[in-house]
């Protein structure tokens, strides 16, 4: 009999290897990456992956391998990252402990249960999980000696534990690591949830992907000699190519059956498999059986008890368990594999348990069954469940999945939680006692499916589930009124405020009538947010202050923050009293324990500042609460996100016009669209060559977020207009408006700033026009509509609090002195106020606005004050790094002959710099009335710059001119300074 392949000397598959390796010197140097490994089963995935393994190891890597198991749809909460956790700590302890005490939610993947956090904690205690998986990760590999984590069977990985893998690639910075994951390509059907994640991480930066090909012939004549210590005959090569396909595991089984029979070559792989085990003594055969009924892998304990149920008399007869799995392992059915027992391949898992015949399958489910209820540690709730299912022990498996949510929610895997509480929902009807089985009536049971769905963001069945909630407590207003609050807040969460509005006024008129001081805190608190968000201040105030005085009374600090901080948003126009009330909410939250109703708080205090002109100290607080989230652990959280986000919209409008930083915390797959457009803002003002392209790629996601179309459209039109595509700029401004006014109202208060960005698109146009000769009629008349609706926002528009803000103040003088700039008038009155407007703290608005007072200034003969604002506005722009305003400025200052520091006027060496100016605006097509117009300068100067170019360069007219300036490559010769 020849070698296993695992026995076997390692053979082809060298580039491969190589690519694992190159990956693995990267991170050794601290460039984390990872490696996606995929190929049909029996490819040699799993070979690969421990010759990698194996070298890694004799570089100095530290290796820890671990598997996804299959246990259908729902699967263990994080099996390989708790089985890599314990690994790690059993070598490296202090890490681990470390990172258990920065990180207590990590330990919930232990057996320790002090390292358990108070039930309550979800969101901001899962993603301390995560971010305490990363750092420990992060923190065992080291220069030269990385960390090598590899994932077996990535296809059978649980959603939680998928969701840890997308953190630790957004993660990545400079760690000293690598994980390698492979799967099985050939199960990956349409809606596999593997193949979209595929997708998502091979477009990461640091993903490579390696498609694992079957062996070519060369490889596999390569192959079957080391593995049957001799050479094939051509023939038989050619035999075993053509029926293996190149797949190694099929070659090697055919390879081993045929020197078992001496025979003709079996036709399929099930053939083949089928004919491997009929050779085995029956006890072996027996056992085979029994092992597939758990997968590829089980855990010999369990496995021994369910062999003495189902097949003692066989296993006595053949010397017992002991000697029948040695003889298993030794005939290479089955094997160890990290102090398990697990069948060589799992295609013989597969295959085995495809031969039993379905009621030996249910038998042996129901021994497994006997096996875990007789000794619970033998395995989890969720695999108890798997079992009653496939044994059709419906109370059973109705148990079982309660107690497998109950753990997954222990866990904060949301997902696996929710799936299982719709498991027993679903057998909820077909149990006659459900309610005595669980311990929880159907009311219960739906407010707990619906808690999982709104954790893990599917809100749409959050809102079904506690719509059903509603129903079936129909019987009990007191507990309906408490759903119903339940229900209210799913709403709001979904925007879905009417509703929500409705829901809540509902559950306090009920709990009015049957009072129940416990539940009113949170009814009232909920009311008055919906009120708040309908613009119905005067309910949502008093309902405010009725929630406050209730859970005052009662003890209830998350009610009593959310309360304060919907009061904080009403007042909002007092400063001073917004901020007091949001800074009592945020202590009322922290003493809670709350650090999410905390974060809230400390953005809306941050937003209170920013909205009253305050920039520096919305800035603080914006940083100082996104570190409080890092630090926590929870950046990702909606709380830890939203505050980051605000701070990049604060450090744009201070000036800082830098890119995100690198290490900024990944962007949530739900938030990257917004956060996306807030970037436009910067690379707009930088001049980013794709700004456009980016800003209109989003126009599809308009209709899902009027809030992100705001924010992007508004930067595609100002992008387009330093672009000069000034009528494409007010088509999207006009489109945009009528969007958002059908979107919201047509007095909403971001219309000031588009129509402000459009008419300075039209005023654009309409310099062009008179330059041209062309008549800027049409777009004077959409000018007036625009300045009117920017007039009809700033006085309709309600913004919260009655008065309009610092910002909205700014844009609405700076659409006046666009209008103005419209109609032919530069006003340097005009854009002055728009200035000063803007001084509040908007440097780059203000900049902008300073650079055209400086164009107005010298439009109307004041050259000085020209000069001086034109200098400020360059230098505002080197700061910050804004090229289209310093280039736009630097033009101006050209044209003017500005006394600007830095700024030297064009020169060539045969024509002066008037001239230089006067050639490139006659090869433009302006006469000379528009090049005076231009320049500042009389017709008749003009007219003299012009022969005077025509006799230094020999041309008899301007048309020649141009053409002798264009080979001689004067038109455009300047020096910049």
């Amino acid at each position: 009999m020849g070698r296993t392949s695992m026995t076997t000397q390692f053979v082809a598959r060298h580039e491969q290897v190589e690519q694992v390796a190159a990956a693995l010197a990267r991170a050794a140097e601290g460039r984390p990456g990872a490696v996606l490994l995929g190929a049909d089963a029996g490819v040699g995935k799993t070979r690969l992956l421990q010759r990698s393994a194996e070298l890694a190891q004799q570089a100095g890597a530290t290796v820890v391998t671990v598997h996804c198991v299959d246990l259908g749809e729902i699967g263990l909460p994080y099996l390989p990252f708790a089985e890599a956790l314990a690994q790690l700590r059993a070598l490296l302890p202090d890490v681990v402990d470390r990172a258990l005490t920065q990180r207590p939610a990590l330990g919930r993947l232990l057996s320790a249960g002090a390292h358990e956090l108070p039930a309550g904690e979800d969101q901001t205690s899962r993603l301390q999980l995560f971010d305490g998986m990363s750092e420990v990760l992060g923190a065992v590999g080291r220069p030269g000696a990385p960390l090598l984590l590899v994932i077996e069977d990535l296809h059978w990985a649980d959603p939680s534990s998928r969701d840890v893998l997308r953190f630790l690639l957004a993660r990545m910075r400079q760690e000293h690591l690598l994980v390698v994951a492979s799967y099985r390509a050939d199960d990956l059907h349409r809606r596999h949830p593997l193949r979209p994640m595929l997708a998502e991480m091979t477009r990461h930066p640091r993903v490579e992907r390696i498609d694992l090909p079957a062996f070519t012939v060369d490889e596999l004549r390569e192959f079957t000699t080391a593995t049957l210590g001799r050479t094939l005959t051509e023939a038989d090569l050619r035999r075993v190519s053509e029926r293996s396909e190149g797949n190694a595991f099929f070659a090697e089984e055919l390879l081993e059956t045929t020197a078992a029979d001496g025979d003709s070559l079996p036709w399929t792989l099930r053939d083949v498999l089928r004919s491997r085990l009929e050779q085995q003594d029956p006890a072996v055969q027996r056992l085979a059986q029994i092992a597939s009924v758990a997968g590829r892998r089980v855990d010999e304990p369990l496995l021994r008890a369910v062999a003495q149920d189902a097949a003692g008399a066989e296993l006595d007869a053949a010397h017992g368990f002991d000697a029948v799995l040695r003889e298993a392992v030794a005939h290479h059915v089955l094997q160890g594999e990290d102090q398990r027992i697990a069948f060589r391949h799992a295609l013989l898992a597969e295959a085995v348990y495809a031969d039993l015949l379905p009621g030996d399958q249910v038998a042996l489910h129901r021994a497994y069954l006997r096996a875990l209820e007789a000794d619970p540690p033998l395995g989890p709730p969720s695999q108890v469940a798997v079992h009653a299912m496939r044994a059709h022990d419906l109370p059973t498996a109705l148990r079982a999945s309660h107690a497998a949510a109950h753990a997954a929610a222990q866990v904060l895997a949301h997902v696996e939680e929710l799936r299982q509480r719709e498991t027993v929902l679903e057998l909820w009807d077909a149990v006659l006692d459900a309610a005595e089985q669980v311990g929880a009536d159907l009311v219960d049971v739906l407010l707990a499916a619906s808690g999982a769905a709104s954790r893990c963001g599917e809100l749409e069945r959050a809102i079904a589930l506690a719509g059903r909630a509603v129903e079936a407590s129909s019987g009990d207003v007191t507990r309906q009124a408490q759903v119903r609050t339940v229900l209210a807040r799913c709403l709001l969460a979904d925007d879905r405020v009417q509703e929500a509005h409705t829901e809540a006024g509902l559950a306090v008129a009920a709990l009015a009538e049957a009072p129940c001081p416990e539940a009113m805190p949170w009814a009232l608190a909920t009311h008055a947010r919906a009120a708040m968000n309908l613009d119905l201040d005067d309910e949502a105030e008093r309902s405010a202050e009725s929630a406050v005085a209730s859970a005052r009374a009662v003890g209830n600090a998350g009610a009593e923050a959310d309360a304060l901080t919907t009061l904080a948003v009403l007042v909002v126009d007092d400063p001073e009293r917004a901020a007091a009330l949001l800074t009592e909410s945020a202590a009322r939250a922290r003493q809670a324990g709350d650090l999410a109703t905390e974060l809230r708080t400390l953005y809306n205090l941050a937003t209170t500042h920013y909205y009253a002109g305050q920039l520096a100290q919305a800035h603080t607080i914006a940083a100082q609460a996104t570190t409080q989230a890092r630090d926590a652990g929870v950046a990702l959280s909606v709380g830890g996100v939203t505050v980051w986000v605000f701070s990049e919209i604060v450090r744009y409008a201070l000036g800082d016009l830098s890119p995100a930083p690198p290490d900024r915390p990944p962007v949530p797959a739900a938030m990257a669209p917004l956060f996306a457009a807030i970037e436009l803002y910067s690379a707009v003002a930088r001049g980013d060559a794709d700004v456009i392209e980016r800003g209109q790629a989003m126009r599809s996601s308009w209709d899902r977020d009027g809030q992100l179309a705001l924010i992007a459209g508004g930067c595609t039109i100002e992008a387009l207009t330093w672009a000069g595509r000034v009528d494409e700029a007010v088509d999207l401004a006009l489109e945009l408006i009528d969007h958002l006014g059908r979107t919201w109202n047509d007095n909403f208060l971001g219309g000031i700033r588009l129509a402000a960005l459009a008419l300075g698109a039209l005023a654009d146009g309409a310099e062009r026009d008179r330059q041209t000769g062309a008549d800027p009629a049409v777009r004077l008349t959409l000018g007036a509509g625009l300045i009117e609706r920017a007039r009809a926002a700033a006085e309709r528009g309600r913004p919260r609090g009655g008065r309009l803000g610092p910002e909205g103040r700014a844009w609405l003088v700076r659409a006046h002195a666009e209008h103005a700039r419209l109609g032919g008038v530069a006003d340097p009155a005009l854009w002055e106020a728009a200035t000063e407007a803007f001084a509040y703290g908007h440097h780059y608005d203000g900049a902008c606005s300073r650079a055209r007072w400086a164009e107005a200034l010298l439009a109307s003969g004041d050259r000085q004050a020209a000069s001086r604002e034109a200098a400020r506005a360059l230098l505002d722009a080197q700061q910050m790094g804004a090229e289209p305003l310093r280039a736009w400025v630097t033009a101006l200052a050209r044209r003017g002959r500005l006394d600007v520091p830095g700024v030297r006027a064009p020169a060539v060496d045969l024509l002066t710099a008037r001239e230089a100016e006067v050639l490139a605006l006659v090869a433009d097509g302006l006469s000379n009335r528009q090049i005076g117009e231009r320049l500042f300068i009389s017709g008749k100067t003009v007219s003299v710059h012009v022969s005077n170019l025509l006799a230094k360069l020999g041309a008899s007219g301007r048309a020649e001119a141009v053409d002798v300036a264009h080979r001689r490559g004067l038109i455009g010769a300047q020096v910049e300074g």
